[in-house]
């Protein structure tokens, strides 16, 4: 992977990133747990940070969908003074101990060693509170032959802490289904965005071929007319 410039001292944060305001979540990794990741990151220039506040943790997990909505607004009404920041807080705190974990097992298959990296990750899914029960299938979703009824999880969220649960879920599912040689960086030079590469011969080298991937297609436009106007001159 080719090495990024480190992000500078000053990171845009809420109406900061755009000078009027912060551009929608990115969500272009392929997995949950790779989205959390890129909730700060280099879109433009300087970083953008998604998640500083409490307010922007919420916001974040709505447009994730990760936390429906109706929780989101429960935890808001009820949550004391700066205990949503708090979370945010060790939110950050979490991003930065996964990314420390992916970046150092991309590129190949993970092993069964790497589960003595991992206690941090499993202290928090033992904190969860879900419980199983039946209710009536989607009509929808009756299909001919099949129950009527259907077995479904829910959480019990007992305080705003809870939020980082769906977040630790959503990194246990990528650890045990995605095979880390397909995940990869955005190779252009000041991204930092990570993704999961499910194309066909895994050739994807961009985090989004709108953005990244059409600077590259600028940059190499203007290499080549450089080139041209060089050779031009030396003919002179």
């Amino acid at each position: 992977m080719r090495s990024k410039s480190k992000q500078t001292a000053r990171t845009l944060t809420g109406t900061q990133a755009t000078g009027k305001k912060r551009p929608p979540a990115i969500l272009v990794a392929g997995a949950s747990a790779l989205d959390f990741l890129n909730s700060i990151a280099s879109p433009v220039d300087l970083p953008v940070e998604w998640i500083e506040t409490g307010e922007d943790l919420l916001d974040w997990l709505a447009q994730a969908n990760l936390v429906e909505s109706t929780v989101l607004e429960r935890m808001r009404a009820s949550a004391g003074p700066g205990e949503l920041d708090a979370v945010a807080l060790q939110a950050r705190g979490l991003r930065d101990w996964f990314r420390t974990f992916v970046t150092a097992h991309m590129g190949k298959r993970l092993s069964r060693d790497a589960i003595r990296e991992l206690e941090p990750l499993n202290r928090l899914l033992a904190r969860d509170d879900v419980h199983g029960r039946l209710v009536p299938r989607g009509n929808n979703s009756i299909a001919e032959g099949v129950s009527g009824l259907e077995f479904v999880t829910d959480r019990r969220w007992r305080s705003p802490e809870a939020l980082l649960l769906p977040v630790a879920k959503a990194m246990a599912d990528f650890l045990t289904t995605v095979d880390f040689s397909d995940v990869k960086g955005c190779e252009w030079h000041s991204c930092t965005l990570l993704f999961v590469d499910g194309t066909k011969g895994r050739m994807r080298r961009w985090c989004s071929m709108a953005v990244c991937g059409n600077r590259a297609k600028q940059a190499a436009h203007r290499e080549r007319a450089a080139n041209a106007n060089s050779r031009a001159e030396s003919k002179l």
